[in-house]
């Protein structure tokens, strides 16, 4: 029986390329995107594999997500990877608090929001995995630098969602993790990252598919290594 994944913000970069990963490795997975206007690479992909499901899902509409739950089959991996950064370069003095709350919405509250709705699925799952996309910028041991207010703080915040849900659900068998893929080659990660989306994606394939309860809550790098919080 093929095991199911469910990947929020699937339409482009590092999404797209995890969508692409797990359908190389037999997946069925199952794609969100905000909207269908800007899929074409995901439903270029749906035309070549049919165990590619697109779903509509704006991760701030707690409604709309409770109806999609209800159409979905038992999970046995969710990757909330949908995320905004939000301003660049304002600097101390210059934070934007609208764009702060619109940045913690869809990085912070609407990955834990999706774990509730998905909980009972989820835990009917051969592997009961639940991978976060975090950042290093979200390290408070790696801030040597400052700034970035908006999204390191929100990022920090899904670490310790992420901490909080992996003892909350440990009992159950549970794996809770948060990852960093790299500084990659994406709208966000910027023409001169490190990585490109492919090398992060087989990366973080391999860091959920190795994983286990006894590292559930660990802050990991998309080689393996793990980052301090």
């Amino acid at each position: 029986m093929k095991r199911n994944v469910m990947i929020t913000g699937a339409n482009r970069g590092i999404g797209l390329s995890l969508v692409e990963q797990y359908l190389i490795q037999g997946w069925a997975v199952h794609a969100t995107v905000r909207n269908l206007d800007s899929a074409l690479a995901l439903e270029q992909l749906a035309a070549k594999y049919t165990d590619l499901m697109i779903h509509v899902l704006d991760v701030t509409d707690y409604e709309q997500m409770e109806h999609l739950a209800a159409q979905l089959p038992v999970l046995d991996v969710l990757i909330n990877n949908a995320g905004y950064y939000g301003p660049k370069g304002y600097g101390f003095g210059n934070t934007d608090v609208n764009e702060w709350r619109k940045v913690f919405e869809i990085n912070t509250i609407a990955p834990l929001k999706l774990v509730e709705s998905l909980y009972p699925l989820l835990k009917k799952g051969q592997t009961k995995k639940i991978a976060c996309l975090s950042s290093k910028v979200g390290s408070m041991t790696e801030n040597t630098s400052g700034g970035g207010y908006i999204y390191r703080s929100s990022k920090a915040a899904l670490n310790s969602v992420v901490k909080s849900l992996s003892n909350d659900l440990r009992e159950e068998g549970f794996t809770v993790l948060a990852l960093h893929p790299g500084w990659v080659q994406t709208e966000m990660g910027g023409p001169n990252a490190l990585i490109d989306t492919a090398t992060s994606a087989q990366g973080l394939y391999a860091v959920i598919e190795q994983s286990s309860p006894t590292q559930s809550g660990e802050f990991i790098n998309y080689d393996g290594s793990c980052i301090a919080w």
